[in-house]
């Protein structure tokens, strides 16, 4: 009977604290709830930032949003379509994902994460654009060119699968981002495309030949830089041809 009466007691007790935590949580929800009448007071706007950004700008997304009119400053907190903010950003080709939301000190935060161009593709035959490190294309040239320029004959589907390869390790690496400031793309006499670079330091120019290992091929001239040509000078050569594996050919 005794343990009868202490396992109703211990059930009963259970019965209080689930109702209480459940009031808690229902007021917490209540009060943070806008009334009708609340308005939104401020914006949060966070642009994630890295070392290769800069294409997106607090005023570029508040003129994006002035011009779809839904700048969610001094309206409404109950008019303000969260979805419609993140639909409408989503749209700029630079943004890579956009997430928005209403907070309850009347504030609206929108977190901004931004594509991350690694080349800038201005082909012979068309108009330049952007290829970020997943190879996905962005069209707008209205923004300045940071970034290794890559020129010549180029077709978007090389520059979309190969291409962004190399700019992608180009500019993740401190030495070669401020070493290679061009990449010259052509035809050879087998309708393959081969690949030159333009260094800014050095009189030479590199020919890294296909795409195929270049990671290899760039730690080749990295190790003749540093045991080659600090030895010669870095003007004593007009080419490199890292084209036949395993060689280095240095013509003067």
């Amino acid at each position: 009977m005794m343990q009868l009466k202490k396992g109703i007691s211990i059930l009963i007790g259970a019965i209080l604290v689930l109702g209480v935590a459940a009031y808690a949580v229902y007021a917490v929800i209540v009060a943070s709830k806008p009334s009708p009448e609340d308005k939104c007071t401020h914006i949060e706007l966070n642009i994630e930032q890295n070392q290769h950004s800069g294409f997106i700008t607090n005023k570029i997304i508040e003129d994006e949003l002035h011009k779809a009119n839904i700048y969610p400053k001094d309206r409404l907190l109950a008019d303000i379509r969260t979805r419609d903010i993140e639909k409408t950003l989503a749209k700029n080709e630079f943004v890579e994902r956009v997430e928005c939301y209403k907070t309850a000190n009347n504030a609206v935060v929108i977190n901004i994460k931004q594509r991350t161009p690694v080349i800038y593709v201005l082909p012979n035959n068309g108009q330049g654009y952007y290829i970020d490190k997943f190879g996905k294309t962005i069209t707008k040239t209205n923004y300045p060119v940071n970034l290794p320029v890559a020129t010549g004959n180029i077709s978007e589907k090389y520059a979309r699968k190969c291409l962004s390869q190399l700019g992608a390790y180009i500019v993740n690496d401190e030495f070669w981002n401020n070493q290679i400031e061009q990449i010259y793309v052509k035809v050879n006499a087998d309708k393959e495309y081969v690949i030159d670079l333009i260094p800014r330091v050095g009189n030479h120019v590199i020919h890294l030949g296909h795409v195929n290992n270049f990671e290899k091929k760039l730690h080749r001239l990295m190790v003749f830089y540093k045991k080659g040509l600090s030895e010669v000078g870095w003007n004593k050569y007009s080419a490199i041809d890292l084209t036949y594996e395993g060689q280095i050919i240095c013509r003067k």
